[in-house]
């Protein structure tokens, strides 16, 4: 396994690269920039076909740099320096974990204040080149696709706490035990919490641009499956302890052509922890299973890449709005359930049964996927009957 980019490139080359940047937070970042070229892309395309109206802004233009902009500028040009670019200066003070370092107050000094000088003196120049001789207000189109940015943020920013809240009432106890420690820690969420909270952000937002809630729901869809695929990635690239069942079944035949790993693996070097010590290893990821299990990540990786597929070549010939999400919560509702099966997870105790709290909302999901392909044919139907 990859738990850093170090360890990913130290492979690649053949050599000993120190980069502590986590390759699960590499892939989420992958993951929230993909998200965003689909949501903007979708946005711009649905902006084009008359279905999201065109907003204006009032803005003063001419106005030379003021204090409070120019301070902003030499503070975020300080914070990228002082502690994102000390992961490639100073390497050797970061060591195995880049999320203490991020939260200690260890950093470049001398990249921070370059960085605040050039960012305060792009912001000067930048603001001078655009000066009038006497500032003026005017009204300016607001085009959807500039909207994608804030529906990435709103989404990322409700999506955390919702899966916070959901990983708490899926693991009680732990949260019980030690309510804050739980509540701040960096791991710890539930997709299924962060769908539902991020979704209800969004519409929320979206309605404020009058933007139609089945249009957003449409646009949302494929950025959500294709960020989840790759976000997966993540999960199987670190070991995160996001896999499966023990599985010490021989390879059946008809799968003799893949890579052993697809059907089971040991997830050597798991940023977790897990298992026994690797021999002659040393530092911070030292462990593998002692037990190969199922790699449900990449299981899921492949499901949701494709749905994504299904719902990217299939946008335009679904005209009936709304149905499209709907196909969304059907597949990656099944996938999930099935999937389930043979991933670790905790059980509730419904009667004789072991039940997930994922395959509970899998079913809900699934539900609601079929309920929305009939309800929005229907009134897809019925407006084009009137002719709305």
């Amino acid at each position: 396994m990859y738990p850093t980019l170090g360890h990913l490139l130290s492979d690649i080359f053949n050599s000993n690269i120190t980069l502590p940047i986590p390759t699960y937070g590499t892939m989420m970042a992958l993951a929230f920039i993909a998200a965003y070229l689909v949501i903007r892309h979708e946005l711009s395309r649905k902006e084009n076909l008359g279905l999201i109206p065109l907003n204006l802004k009032e803005e003063t233009i001419g106005k030379p740099a003021t204090t409070s902009e120019l301070i902003l500028s030499a503070l975020f040009g300080f914070l990228i320096g002082y502690k994102f670019l000390a992961i490639f200066i100073i390497p050797d003070q970061i060591g195995e974990s880049l999320q203490e370092f991020m939260f200690s107050l260890k950093g470049s000094w001398l990249a921070g204040i370059l960085l605040a000088l050039l960012f305060t003196l792009f912001t000067y120049i930048d603001k001078e080149k655009k000066k009038l001789k006497e500032p003026k207000k005017q009204k300016i189109p607001v085009h959807a696709r500039e909207y994608a940015g804030t529906f990435l943020l709103i989404a990322a920013l409700a999506g955390i706490v919702g899966a916070k809240i959901f990983h708490q009432l899926e693991n009680w106890q732990e949260f019980l035990s030690d309510p804050l420690g739980s509540l701040f820690s960096s791991g710890g969420l539930t997709f299924f919490g962060g769908l539902i909270f991020g979704a209800l952000a969004v519409v929320w937002y979206g309605r404020k641009k009058h933007i139609k809630i089945p249009y957003i729901m449409d646009i949302a869809a494929p950025a959500i499956v294709l960020a989840y695929a790759i976000g997966r990635i993540g999960c199987m690239t670190a070991g995160d302890g996001c896999w499966g069942v023990v599985n010490n079944e021989p390879q059946p035949e008809w799968l003799a052509f893949l890579p052993d790993w697809m059907w089971a693996f040991d997830y050597p070097h798991n940023v977790i922890n897990e298992g026994i010590k690797l021999q002659g290893c040393q530092g911070n990821y030292c462990h593998v299973l002692e037990q190969p299990v199922f790699p449900t990540p990449f299981y899921e990786t492949t499901m949701n890449l494709i749905i994504f597929l299904g719902l990217w070549l299939s946008r335009k010939k679904i005209k009936a709005h709304g149905v499209l999400f709907s196909i969304f919560l059907l597949f990656h509702g099944l996938a999930r359930f099935l999937i389930e099966k043979i991933r670790v997870n905790n059980t509730f105790q419904i009667g004789n049964h072991e039940i997930t709290q994922a395959e509970i909302i899998a079913v809900i999901l699934m539900i609601l996927g079929v309920v929305g392909i009939i309800f929005f044919h229907k009134r897809h139907k019925k407006n084009k009957a009137y002719g709305t």
